[in-house]
């Protein structure tokens, strides 16, 4: 079995002593003025996942679909940075936050605020929402509204399929208080025996359950178009089982049932010096996540306090990370509801368009390789297919003139087409295929565990990657020899390999065959597989070897631009911003007047419009029907456009511990349609854009009374296969 790299080279370290200093500034200025907290942050994008869902403009079950969404993010929130909060906290831990807050006062305003959101999250779901649903057809009963013939078909559902897979566990001095994993759905049950005794017993709901448990379909009224959609009729999976839970405890009087659930940290760090085997430990791990410290106990109104106390005392708990809420607990559940088959309902669904340089009538009969070599190719998802991506592996797989195939997979989901081309290359062709499999991608690791052992299985040489440095970087290199020389094939991306997230994530990617590119990229995989003292790429921007450098230096060098009359300008386009170090940088150009447009999804932890400070920056937040994911990097370059694609955010974690990979787009059309017909319409989308004001509240972009609205996604996507 491959094992992971035994160390990192020290010089990969060292980029940040490389990097020259750059002026900070003004001193008049506090930590508080100079930098936004990025909890607060990322709780105001949570916030404007919340206003997606609150926006009558989205069509009804999109915005189910945005409820669902928040009630995730929030939950991952609490499992990785509430739980970072805590575990501070309780070691004593008192170093600030760049803004100036200690771990305690940073948990103590983003507790206030994750409650806030889920209470007005759960308001706009029974208040708004739900009863949308019920005016369209999709009626979400409490178990009191079924009437007597649901109540009876509800019954055999809980007898044929719910109650079998039922496990009550008790807890008295015979048997000790259950694990409850996390995320869990749980029933608090008190029962009484014939003593008059109450006892406490924790009754897990299974995740294979569905949570809205569906009840007979029946035909709604005819509408103007002529169709005859379902009335769909469900009942929360909780109030179900409580109705029936005596079932469970026969024998003794239930007194209540009351549902629970519990949040756990889930963040961990491999100590991977420690550990033989990579493979294993992760697989270790993860079991170990669903029983790591609680962080979080949610409850509903309806819990007695004699059972609140018992929770909280056994899960080591302090009362104020017990939050009461009104039912249903977890949201996340209306998933369910997107997969509907009410299109009217959700937004209209497209066809991705292929690239025009890929179509077959513009090959001429000739390969995708043969189309590679005419010059770059640009593709934007999900506007442009995907599928081009998974052809040029399985291309690769099945071309006898094709000798080795290298890829890196972070996040490739279930049921990969990519991984099945990569399995095809070896096992049918007998390809040399190098894999490197990120194991420590948060939340993917078990999906990435089991493609890492079929890969291997099949004799495909697996690489888990750098101890220390996550592998974040998206590419892939094509090794294949033609008549006159060996040349190499490569596609170079923004996101992750995933079929299934390219129609949801906004990315792009390139596949080019230039030769300081391709000798940038073996040397890239020579050093994550091999032992490598490299310190300079020709093209590529690798951290954290040279990326922070790089990008130091062309801010810099639109600095030079502006002070020498050649209006300096940047564009970036990224997930986060939040390395002070950047943000000074950024803060410094401006201070030269060096105009700054930052198009951030998520987290800001810049202020913009500070006079003094940042009066030349402007940040903006797309947030949409589909997830902004592409890292954009332009410089004006004095009159020279310079473009940069690549898989870094600009935070720490991503600049100096992760290998990430920024790519130039070099050819004159490409560079072209990627300020003109991508970059310049997000900068005029006065639709789904939101802009920061200096004290880091977001408003909707301000319209004229004649204003032509822009979409930017809508219009990604007319505009799809036109160029």
């Amino acid at each position: 079995m491959a094992k992971s790299r035994e160390s990192a080279t020290e010089t990969t370290n060292s980029a940040e002593s490389q990097a020259a200093e750059t002026p900070a500034p003004v001193p008049e200025f506090e930590p508080s003025d100079l930098f936004i907290n990025r909890e607060l942050s990322l709780l105001k994008f949570q916030a404007r996942v919340l206003e997606e869902a609150s926006d009558p403009t989205t069509p009804l079950l999109e915005r189910v679909k945005f409820l669902a969404i928040l009630a995730s993010n929030l939950d991952e929130m609490v499992m990785v940075r509430v739980a970072g909060l805590v575990a501070q906290r309780r070691a004593g831990v008192t170093k600030p936050s760049l803004d100036g807050r200690t771990p305690a006062e940073q948990l103590a305003t983003v507790r206030k605020e994750v409650n806030a959101l889920k209470k007005r999250a759960r308001r706009l779901w029974l208040g708004t929402v739900a009863p949308s649903l019920d005016e369209a057809g999709i009626h979400i009963l409490d178990y009191e509204q079924l009437n007597e013939k649901q109540r009876a078909q509800a019954a055999r559902v809980f007898q044929e399929e719910i109650f079998p897979v039922l496990t009550p566990q008790a807890y008295d001095p015979g048997h000790p208080f259950p694990h409850i994993s996390s995320r869990s759905l749980n029933l608090a049950v008190t029962v009484r025996d014939g003593k008059g005794e109450e006892h406490f017993a924790r009754l897990k709901l299974p995740s294979m359950l569905p949570r809205l448990v569906p009840l007979k379909r029946s035909s709604g009224g005819e509408r103007k178009d002529g169709t005859v959609p379902f009335n769909h009729w469900f009942v929360w999976l909780e109030q179900l089982v409580a109705a029936h839970v005596d079932e469970l405890f026969p024998g003794m009087t239930v007194v209540s049932a009351a549902p629970f659930r519990v949040v756990r940290d889930a963040d961990f760090e491999i100590q991977e010096l420690e550990a033989g085997d990579l493979l294993e430990t992760i697989s270790e791990r993860i079991y170990e996540r669903q029983f790591g410290a609680a962080v979080r106990l949610e409850t509903t109104r309806v819990m007695s306090e004699h059972t609140r106390r018992i929770l909280i005392g056994n899960l080591e708990l302090d009362p104020q990370d017990e939050i009461s809420l009104e039912a249903p607990l977890d949201l996340s559940g209306l998933f369910q509801l997107h997969g509907i088959d009410r299109h009217d309902l959700k937004d209209p669904s497209f066809a991705p368009a292929t690239a025009h340089r890929l179509r077959p009538e513009a090959r001429e009969g000739g390969s995708l390789f043969a189309a590679i070599r005419q010059g770059d190719i640009l593709l934007h998802q999900p506007y442009e297919s995907f599928d081009p991506v998974v052809e040029f592996i399985r291309t690769a797989a099945r071309d006898p003139r094709v000798m080795a195939i290298k890829q890196t997979l972070y996040r490739v989901g279930q049921n990969s087409p990519v991984v099945r081309a990569l399995l095809q290359a070896r096992r049918e062709y007998r390809k040399q295929v190098t894999v490197l499999v990120e194991l420590k991608a948060r939340f993917d690791e078990e999906s990435n565990i089991g493609w890492a052992r079929m890969l291997e299985r099949e004799g495909v040489h697996v690489i888990y990657g750098m101890v220390g440095l996550k592998t974040h970087a998206k590419t892939t290199l094509v090794v294949r020899r033609e008549e006159d020389r060996v040349r190499r094939y490569m596609h170079l991306g923004t996101g992750n390999y995933n079929a299934v997230t390219a129609r949801l994530y906004e990315d792009l990617g390139m596949f080019t065959c230039d030769d300081d590119i391709a000798a940038d990229i073996s040397d890239l995989f020579n050093y994550l597989t091999g032992y490598s003292a490299i310190t300079e790429f020709r093209r590529l921007l690798v951290a954290p070897i040279s990326l922070r450098r790089r990008l130091h230096e062309m801010i810099q060098r639109e600095v030079e631009h502006q002070r020498a009359g050649r209006k300096g300008r940047m564009i970036i386009k990224c997930n986060s911003l939040v390395d002070d170090k950047i943000i000074r940088e950024l803060y410094a150009a401006s201070q030269a007047g060096v105009t700054v447009d930052l198009i951030v999804r998520g987290i800001c932890s810049l202020r913009p419009g500070v006079p003094g400070l940042s009066e030349n920056i402007k940040v903006r937040s797309i947030v949409g029907r589909f997830l902004e994911h592409s890292r954009i990097f332009w410089f004006a370059g004095g009159g020279k456009p310079e473009v940069y694609l690549g898989s870094a955010d600009l935070m720490y974690r991503n600049l100096d511990r992760r290998v990430e990979v920024v790519f130039p787009v070099t050819a004159p059309d490409l560079v072209r349609r990627v300020r003109k017909q991508i970059l310049e319409v997000y900068l005029r989308d006065n639709v789904k854009a939101r802009v920061m004001g200096r004290n880091g509240e977001y408003q909707r972009v301000r319209r004229g009374g004649r204003s032509r609205l822009v979409n930017c996604q809508e219009t990604l996507l007319e505009r799809a296969g036109k160029e």
